[in-house]
């Protein structure tokens, strides 16, 4: 993959991210997201990734835990998808252009997937949780 497209799309998903951190959403994941792909190419991008990874799987548990947050997360991730959507259809909207069009279309997906397997998982986490107390 090129260095533009890969600092494209990787600073879409951070912009994204930072976004979510203030809107409902697992903001985290989508920085770490973001980060994941500049990494690939960018050295500097490696170590805030860390951090970033670690506030993304506190999201998740957030998402996890929270039935309210993770409607508002599908929510606002169907939001995106849609404003995507509209610019695809010719719907000339401020600061759009086909590749925001369908990176935030990409972003809204990657949400909504988070969202499920988060809730999809919550089981499974909460068995080890208690397994891990039971052992101590």
């Amino acid at each position: 993959m090129s260095t533009v497209v890969v600092g494209v799309a990787g600073f879409a998903l951070l912009v994204t991210g930072v976004a979510l951190l203030v809107l409902p959403g697992p903001g985290f994941v989508l920085v770490a997201a973001g980060l994941a792909i500049l990494a690939t190419k960018f050295a500097w991008a490696e170590r805030p990734l860390e951090y970033a990874k670690h506030k993304a799987r506190q999201g998740v548990a957030e998402v996890r835990r929270s039935r309210l947050r993770a409607g508002a997360s599908v929510g606002f991730a169907l939001v995106l998808v849609g404003i995507g959507v509209a610019q695809l259809l010719g719907v000339d909207l401020p600061f759009m252009n086909l590749a925001s069009a369908v990176l935030m279309i990409g972003s809204g997906l990657v949400l909504v997937g988070t969202v499920v397997h988060a809730r999809l998982t919550r089981g499974r986490h909460e068995a080890s949780a208690r397994r891990a107390e039971q052992h101590r």
